[in-house]
């Protein structure tokens, strides 16, 4: 404030000089700078200090609140809802992929087990048989070396019979060979 602006008066009661002396010591200013600035505040405001509910502040804020109730709900029908159908839809058509995935992995595991399953029978077929196989060459080798023993001690024998052996000599080195044969 200027030093040369000219000072008016106002006669108020000591019970709201109380009051105004609270609300300057609150504030932290001097009863006539608190006095300016509510002034200045009604003044700008354009605010009947008798009006405690401020009905203008409460319409200005209705007002406000309406246009954004407004703005939410053109976002809500523009927006929202059809990202929620887009979406709903979008979760059931991958629930039903899920389950067909689902359903064909566990066909597909179902033939692979069933392909290993015959696969296991049909190799343990082939075992048995190579087993039985070899078995069969085993005992035809075996059965060679023994026949050739057989022989090769008949040729010995019959190599040292002398050459005026008698044919019941020769008869019985047949017949001994013949049965060991027959033995095999």
């Amino acid at each position: 404030m200027d030093m040369q602006e000219t000072l008016k008066t106002v006669k108020y009661s000591i019970r709201d000089d109380i009051k105004f002396g609270k609300i300057a010591v609150k504030l932290g200013r001097s009863k006539r700078q608190v006095l300016s600035q509510m002034i200045d505040y009604f003044y700008r405001s354009k605010k009947d200090p008798t009006d405690l509910n401020d009905e203008l502040l409460k319409n200005t804020i209705l007002k406000g609140q309406k246009e954004y109730i407004g703005f939410v709900r053109t976002q809500e029908a523009d927006l929202l809802i059809p990202i929620k159908r887009d979406a709903t839809s979008m979760v059931e058509l991958l629930k039903r992929m899920a389950y067909s995935f689902d359903n064909q992995v566990m066909k597909y595991n179902e033939q692979v087990l069933s392909n290993q399953s015959d696969q296991r029978k049909g190799l343990s077929s082939v075992f048995e048989t190579l087993g039985y196989i070899e078995k069969k060459i085993e005992a035809k080798a075996l059965l060679k070396q023994k026949a050739m023993n057989i022989l090769n001690r008949y040729i010995k024998e019959r190599e040292n019979l002398r050459l005026m052996s008698s044919a019941r000599e020769k008869e019985e080195l047949a017949n001994t060979a013949r049965k060991e044969l027959e033995l095999l």
